[in-house]
């Protein structure tokens, strides 16, 4: 969906506010995940680039998403230079996340029109990457920085576009705070997608918290 406006990503972003993170070397591991968050609700997926011929299954599962998941969008995360940001885009990475801010990430993507999500910890370097034209900045370490950062940040650049990651867990303990303070969207990846629960196939139960999480946050929102 790159053909996409990349503002779109943004307004689902908010929207939905959960964006699970995953991999995996097995293809068919990674469409049932994907299948199961899908069904429950969730509509941003960043596929982190973290193993040996992650690209080759990004393509794989690309295809698969836009036969069988309408409206969802396919990102990359865990990219650091400009060059694999490029052969993801390539490969139909509607956004791309990064635990960096690369300015020459940021903008290969702004070229293509391709929402960016470069990794912050402090405000100069949030201010740098909406500079830069970055809507949606992630806060990491989330765990270090805490949502008391965000609730910081935010009182002085109340425009800022947040998105928590890292120690963010599946809880409406962990959860409420973040939002409370005013992020975006968090990203959450094995708290919510375990070892146990893949090596069971436990897809159903997915689904069900993915469903939980969705939910949760329209409540935090309408509140």
């Amino acid at each position: 969906m790159t053909h996409l406006n990349r503002h779109h990503v943004v307004e689902v972003a908010r929207a939905t506010g959960i964006v699970p993170l995953f991999t995996h070397s097995d293809t068919e591991v990674c469409k049932n995940i994907i299948d199961a968050c899908y069904k429950g609700g969730i509509r941003l997926f960043e596929f982190t680039n973290r193993t040996a011929f992650a690209h080759e299954m990004f393509g794989e599962l690309r295809k698969h998403i836009t036969e069988n998941c309408p409206g969802m969008y396919f990102g990359v995360g865990s990219i650091v230079e400009p060059a694999t940001a490029a052969l993801f885009m390539q490969l139909g990475a509607d956004f791309v996340v990064s635990p960096i801010l690369n300015p020459d990430v940021v903008k290969i993507c702004n070229r293509r029109k391709v929402a960016c999500i470069p990794g912050c910890a402090t405000s100069s370097e949030i201010s740098q990457a909406e500079e830069l034209g970055c809507d949606i900045v992630k806060i990491f370490p989330g765990s270090t920085l805490g949502a008391s950062f965000v609730k910081s940040h935010l009182a002085p650049c109340p425009w800022s576009g947040l998105m928590a990651t890292g120690g963010v867990e599946p809880t409406i303990e962990s959860l409420k705070p973040w939002f409370d303070a005013g992020v975006y969207c968090v990203g959450i990846g094995s708290q919510l997608i375990s070892k146990d629960m893949i090596e069971s196939a436990n897809y159903h139960l997915l689904e069900k918290q993915t469903s939980e999480l969705v939910s949760w946050v329209h409540g935090f929102r309408s509140a």
